[in-house]
């Protein structure tokens, strides 16, 4: 195979690599050397990869959360353009401006069906087992291309955008990354026994609503705790969904396993654990409140949850 993802991790690295020295030499940012470092390790985890022992790479991820706990990540100068040549350029490209935006689904799509099985010399031009991911790093790498291209504006500039992006953005950037491998973690510690026996111990599970309640709040709390819904299916399926919902109650495993993972969205839509999805977007958008987004989805949130408890409760067993 000709490109890899492994390529795009080092590529993503260089840009973090960038992020750091730049960080480390503006002298406008009052926290420069925690800034940078915070970035320089990060970047460290995707330029080594797999060579890291994972010791090390633990030590990392904690050395990164202490930097960020204490407030470490600040903002710094970032060479914007004046506002006048900002508006001028945005008024000559009007609606051209979205074409950088389109090449990267369009690109993907392309390259995920129609160029799967294009061979160049007898070697794939994509890595198969990661096709996607290879052909959305290709799509944003020419992205990037027609960005500058369109605008006039050198790499140089998009390395600046990249950097402010990922100052304002700061520790939330990382978060995904860190919570991805936490249900797994959390199985392995036994989490979802310890669920399984709390539940069955101090709630009534001689009744089925209750058992349905149980399971899809849980869901929801274990998200909200957790911030994805990936990892708090494990500890409640394995703790109540398994047992107790098929086990006693003779639930149809995919309507369990479907109406538990909506009920774990609704947790996705009320915590900051959630970052990509509630946090980044309030940093992107520079609203003065960063839990606004979860505030305007907390009243779609709770009746969707009440939602799935009922649905679940009448759709179990079908």
């Amino acid at each position: 195979m000709i490109i890899l993802l492994d390529y795009f991790y080092l590529v993503l690295g260089a840009m973090l690599t960038i992020a750091a020295v730049m960080t480390l030499r503006d002298k406008h940012n009052p926290k420069r050397y925690t800034t940078a470092l915070f970035w320089g390790l990060y970047a460290v985890v995707y330029l080594a990869g797999e060579r890291i022992a994972p010791v090390v790479a633990g030590a990392i991820m904690v050395l990164m959360a202490l930097i960020a706990g204490f407030g470490g990540i600040a903002l710094g100068k970032y060479g914007f353009l004046p506002e006048g040549e900002r508006r001028a350029s945005a008024k000559r490209l009007g609606n051209r401006l979205f074409i950088p935006a389109l090449i990267i689904p369009i690109v993907t799509m392309l390259g995920s069906t129609l160029l799967k099985d294009v061979t160049i010399n007898g070697m794939l031009l994509f890595e198969q087992k990661h096709l996607t991911l290879v052909a959305l790093g290709c799509a944003s790498l020419l992205a990037v291309a027609a960005a500058c291209w369109l605008t006039r504006s050198t790499p140089v500039q998009g390395m600046r955008e990249w950097r402010r992006l990922v100052d304002s953005i700061g520790w939330a950037l990382v978060l995904p990354h860190m919570l991805a491998v936490l249900g797994l973690l959390f199985s392995e510690a036994g989490v979802g026994k310890a669920v399984a026996h709390i539940a069955t111990s101090y709630v009534a599970m001689d009744s089925r609503f209750v058992a349905v309640a149980v399971y899809c709040i849980g869901m929801a709390l274990f998200t909200i705790v957790m911030g994805n819904g990936f990892a708090a299916f494990p500890v409640m399926a394995g703790g109540v969904g398994i047992p107790i919902l098929i086990g006693v109650y003779d639930a149809n495993p995919a309507v369990m396993a479907a109406i538990g993972m909506f009920s774990a969205y609704c947790g996705t839509l009320m915590t900051p654990m959630a970052a990509n999805f509630n946090i980044v977007p309030a940093a992107l958008l520079e609203l003065p409140d960063k839990n606004a987004v979860i505030k305007a989805q907390i009243p779609t949130a709770l009746p969707l949850l009440a939602a799935n408890v009922l649905l679940l409760y009448f759709l179990m067993n079908m």
